[in-house]
């Protein structure tokens, strides 16, 4: 008896081998019949999107029972684009309210289709993408790309093309499909061809993919020109932390850009380097600007992960700020690059803390610059450069204006000695406009 068992499991890995197989022949060939020099063209993410996205402040939290007001479920979704509306966010193009991980019933319906979990989200996400289309707002998905996603409810592979059409038919506006449960090698065959099946439906779906960051894990250069023919947008590095060591990290990584990936940036494809924490517990007010200033340098989605109900005034301005709104949204879409770097000295006389400028050209010549000190002792550093040596052109000079305070910062012509005071964890943010 239990050599039969064991004779009828090794039929069955064997015909899951070949099911495999099957699978990804099929898909090479679907991607040969589309045309190896198709890209994405579904007329989305001209600018990086902006909105809100659960899973850095709720995580995979399912205890609606003794937990009802922070767990992941429809009221939660309901509740943040209502925020969203009455908090002023839509008005200034915060639009997507995004769903992540652990939304989903543990098992596919009788037809093989996802369902949401019936607890949580009992009017079903139809209703709950209706709801969010009344507000002005867009609905965003999260899904896998392997058997089963990284919160183990199920995955997208052998059923892409039903997963994109569900969405489709949910009315869902955005996807962001996750890497779990798969291998790399599969990548270059899995992504673009759900990028297919979403185009197919008919549907705008903004696209966002998760494919590079799970090659930089393998230390891996990811093959970013393929990457930005399916994707909106996409994950280069690990999640986000709700820290300032997290987001100095992802800013060093973004700062080193590995495989040139900032070249890739442009309108229809944004790198990512994950959710805005502005708003939560891990940072100062002053490394809350750095978060906000630097992604608006580095033309990344502003998707902010927190808690709009009880969030603290000083973190809604930052996040409201209507100058650095619009640096990120510029529209000719260049992703802005770390131009400087010293290190300082520390109070120990060592050269541990690192002086940064970054720069970004924006439409009509101007640029927006960033000076970022990580020291964490004393008070501010003092730098001098010129906007010469920081790479802006303009002989006859610009005007500079601090974006936070909105208050002038002064001419300087690109010679002119220009002496920068960042606070410990602090930025110093600017538009520079020709005179």
């Amino acid at each position: 008896m239990l050599r039969f068992s064991n004779a009828l499991e090794a039929v069955h890995k064997s015909w899951l081998s070949f099911q495999t197989m099957t699978t990804k022949m099929m898909s090479l060939v679907l991607l040969v019949l589309i045309g190896v020099t198709h890209s994405l063209d579904n007329g989305l993410a001209r600018t990086p999107p902006m909105g809100w996205m659960s899973w850095q402040r709720f995580r995979c939290n399912i205890d609606c029972k003794d937990d009802k007001y922070n767990c992941i479920s429809e009221d939660l979704y309901m509740e943040m684009a209502d925020h969203l509306v009455s908090d002023g966010y839509r008005d200034l193009g915060y639009e997507y309210v995004n769903i992540d991980d652990c939304w989903a019933a543990k098992q596919r319906d009788s037809d093989g289709k996802l369902r949401a979990d019936p607890e949580r989200f009992p009017s079903g996400i139809k209703k709950l993408a209706d709801y969010v289309h009344s507000k002005g707002l867009k609905l965003g998905i999260y899904g896998d790309f392997g058997t089963l996603t990284c919160g183990g409810y199920p995955g997208s592979k052998f059923y892409e093309e039903l997963d994109a059409q569900t969405f489709a038919d949910w009315g869902v506006d955005s996807l962001k499909l996750d890497g779990c449960y798969s291998t790399i090698d599969d990548y270059a065959i899995g992504y673009p061809l759900m990028e297919f099946w979403l185009n197919k439906t008919g549907r705008p779906i903004l696209y966002s993919c998760s494919w590079p960051a799970y090659v930089v894990f393998s230390h891996k250069i990811p093959d970013y020109a393929a990457i930005a023919k399916s994707c909106n947008i996409w994950r280069n590095y690990g999640d986000i932390q709700d820290s300032w060591g997290s987001v100095t990290d992802i800013i060093r990584f973004y700062g080193n850009d590995s495989g040139n990936f900032s070249s890739f940036a442009g309108p229809g494809n944004f790198n990512d380097p994950d959710m805005i924490i502005v708003g939560d517990y891990g940072l100062s007010f002053d490394q809350q600007q750095v978060q906000m200033a630097l992604w608006a340098i580095m033309a990344s989605p502003l998707l902010m992960s927190n808690d709009l109900r009880i969030i603290r005034a000083e973190s809604k301005a930052i996040l409201q700020n209507k100058m650095a709104i619009s640096i990120n949204q510029d529209p000719l879409g260049i992703q802005g690059k770390r131009v400087y770097m010293v290190k300082t000295y520390g109070p120990n006389l060592r050269k541990n803390n690192k002086f940064e400028i970054w720069t970004r050209p924006l439409k009509d010549s101007r640029f927006a610059i960033a000076a970022v000190y990580y020291g964490t002792g004393g008070g501010p550093t003092r730098q001098m450069t010129s906007l010469g040596k920081i790479g802006l052109t303009n002989q006859n000079g610009y005007t500079l204006t601090d974006v936070f305070t909105g208050q002038p910062a002064g001419k300087y012509s690109l010679n002119t000695t220009l002496t920068l005071r960042p606070n410990p964890s602090g930025v110093l943010f600017f538009l520079a406009v020709p005179q």
